[in-house]
């Protein structure tokens, strides 16, 4: 079991240490359940009533904390204890499964795909013809890449990920379980003769550099041209992106949110869970869509808009004021 002292772990976080403990942690932990050989944090003032209750010896904090650690406990200070937690993990973090040999028997490996040296494939895999994959990349067992993908370098795709053909992934990567990336989109058009007819969907995905997509979400390639996810996106679970939609850099989307075919997002857009985005809409650079809202239109740069239909978030907290106004008054 890993072990550091207080002072091994504030040399990693480069904070203030603030009074000191001689016990030895052992682990990170939330702060209300934190054991007494164990790390916490606290990210925010209105959380500090709680630390005389917690069994921490050391938590990370804010530099405006105001609370005092106690006796043998310590806080270290730091600009942003939420980054700081980040480093904390990985201190503790577990190893990633082991790879006995780089490409298991049972994989299948196209002889025609080209695999960078340090990659690694998993047990059931298959890299189908003309595939390229890049140096130390890791594709855990279970998982599909076909015809004339890339996949470039220190990039992880988790077990169950389907890659499907011609689609292409940047460096640095993590593709969770059973995400799919280049599904065919949503195209049908009524047909007199025979109903629903089917629109082929003949373009392709690019992903750019540090993407991360949760486990079984969705990327559907586009109808021509390309889906396109820029550098630094993160995306969590259970989300879909449309055909040919295209993401800037750096744009976070929640969980079970949804963007609808050919939606634009500039850079550092923020989706929250479960909101959805109508087809050809374009959201500007730093826009902020609230969770459960529906966005039916365009959004300018830098406005954060709530609600079903979406509005801009200063109309949307009116309207919303009116109408408890209204049920309180119908309750008199």
């Amino acid at each position: 079991m890993k072990s550091y002292t207080v002072q091994e772990i504030n040399e990693v976080l480069k904070g203030v240490l603030f009074g000191t403990t001689s016990q030895m942690i052992t682990a990170p932990e939330q702060l209300e359940v934190a054991s007494d050989s164990e790390i916490t944090f606290i990210g925010n003032k209105k959380y500090e009533k709680l630390w005389s209750l917690s069994k921490a010896c050391v938590a990370v904090v804010n530099e405006d904390i105001s609370i005092e650690p106690g006796e043998n406990r310590a806080f270290i200070k730091v600009k942003n204890a939420d980054l700081a937690m980040s480093q904390v993990l990985e201190l503790f973090a577990p190893p990633l499964p082991v790879f006995h040999v780089d490409i298991h028997p049972t994989a299948v490996v196209d002889k025609s795909a080209t695999i960078g040296i340090g990659t690694k494939i998993g047990a059931g895999s298959y890299v189908g013809p003309n595939v390229k994959i890049g140096e130390n990349t890791i594709l855990y067992p279970n998982v599909t890449v076909l015809d004339e993908c890339t996949i470039g370098e220190n990039t992880v795709l988790w077990s169950g990920t389907v890659v499907r053909e011609r689609c292409h992934i940047g460096n640095d990567c993590i593709i969770h379980p059973n995400a799919t990336v280049g599904a065919d989109g949503f195209g049908f058009r009524p047909c007199p003769e025979r109903g629903l007819v089917k629109i082929p969907q003949i373009g392709n995905v690019i992903i750019g550099n540090n993407v991360e997509i949760g486990a079984n979400s969705c990327v559907d390639r586009g109808k021509f041209s390309s889906t396109v996810l820029g550098d630094g996106c993160k995306i969590d679970n259970l989300v879909q992106i449309g055909h040919n939609s295209k993401l800037g850099r750096f744009c976070i989307m929640a969980g079970h949110s949804g963007l609808a075919g050919s939606v634009t997002l500039g850079d550092g857009v923020i989706i929250g869970g479960s909101a959805s985005i109508k087809d050809h809409a374009t959201l500007g650079s730093g826009a902020i869509v609230g969770a459960g809202s529906g966005v039916t239109c365009d959004v300018p740069a830098g406005k954060t808009v709530l609600g079903y239909p979406a509005v801009e978030a200063r109309d949307a907290l009116k309207q919303w004021a009116i109408l408890k106004r209204l049920v309180n008054d119908s309750k008199k």
